[in-house]
């Protein structure tokens, strides 16, 4: 396996490693097949992203995604950092084998569960959001986190048609190419 010169830095000097103790937002995401958790924790300011602050449990690879992450999104409006992408993310690092590409999945989905939780806390009091369990990942949508049981192929509340991804089978946008959960590349025909 083979790592860029980037990635070896990433992993030997992360940055921004350590927990926000008054953190507006906390994002906890895990992988069960090869064990990788990440906590990030943001601190934001007129909506951009002053302070970002990670832990991370797991290989080499989820720790320099997760030090890279916190770089990209550092600065960034809530709505820029959203648009990290597991794709992006690799490509700042100078890509990963392919047998590491979900960890870079899992970087930005913490940071996007972070500031997901960060906008939860600003909701008016009594709105209630779903919270995704990881057990329920095939019955909630994974961009508003609403539940889809019974009508999988489309998401009520976020009102986008989702698509079962040939690779892991979990739902994903119709519309998209790269699906959310494992970045594969659906090959339209």
């Amino acid at each position: 396996m083979i790592y860029t010169e980037k990635v070896m830095d990433h992993f030997q000097n992360p940055r921004n490693v350590g927990v926000i103790e008054d953190a507006d937002g906390v994002g906890k995401v895990g992988n069960p097949v090869c064990g990788d958790m990440m906590t990030f924790y943001i601190k934001v300011n007129d909506n951009r992203l002053t302070d970002i602050k990670f832990q991370t449990f797991g290989c080499g690879a989820a720790i320099a995604v997760s030090s890279i992450v916190t770089e990209m999104a550092m600065g960034k409006t809530l709505d820029e950092a959203m648009k990290i992408t597991n794709r992006s993310v690799a490509k700042e690092l100078g890509g990963l084998p392919k047998n590491k590409l979900h960890c870079s999945n899992l970087g930005a989905d913490a940071l996007h569960k972070a500031i997901e939780n960060y906008k939860d806390k600003q909701s008016p009091k009594g709105e209630v959001k779903a919270v995704n369990n990881p057990a329920d990942d095939d019955c909630c949508c994974p961009y508003c986190e609403g539940p889809i049981e019974g009508a999988e192929d489309f998401c009520e509340k976020c009102q986008i048609e989702l698509d079962e991804c040939p690779e892991c089978g979990k739902p994903t946008r119709k519309d998209r190419e790269e699906c959310f959960h494992c970045g594969a590349t659906r090959v339209r025909v």
